[in-house]
């Protein structure tokens, strides 16, 4: 659940994003409007992912999703360039999202391990100093 909100919360990050350059330097009502409340989203979704991911890999998506949002979005509607260059550094950054999310699987089955251990080893402990009292 935490990916998808983190999902969630990068796709208003780029909400937020393409809505400021329509603000043009929140000038415009609506389009302002429309920014902040993104953004507002965007960092509240943020915040609840972070409870269950690591931070750095958090933010790392979240900003990620951003971007590359903006940079498809620029150039379906604002004309930017189709460079090749460009093409490639966004497929570098999904493959840096992918390799996170498998890096970040293999950090939360870890911890889960070493959480369970150190369960039982606390239940045995204190079943000790309870049958020696």
């Amino acid at each position: 659940m935490a990916w998808i909100l983190l999902i969630i919360a990068g796709l208003f990050e780029t909400v937020w994003v393409v809505s400021m350059k329509y603000s043009e330097g929140f000038t415009k009502l609506w389009p302002s409007v429309i920014t902040i409340v993104a953004m507002a989203i965007s960092i509240y979704l943020l915040a609840i992912a972070m409870k269950s991911l690591p931070l750095g890999t958090s933010y790392a998506v979240w900003t990620s999703i951003g971007a590359i949002g903006a940079v498809i979005f620029g150039v379906v509607f604002f004309g930017e360039s189709k460079d090749l260059l460009k093409i490639v550094f966004v497929a570098m950054i999904i493959g840096g999202i992918v390799g996170l999310k498998v890096i970040s699987s293999k950090e939360s089955k870890s911890a889960e391990t070493e959480n369970s251990q150190s369960v039982g080893t606390k239940s045995e402990t204190s079943n000790n100093t309870n049958s020696n009292a």
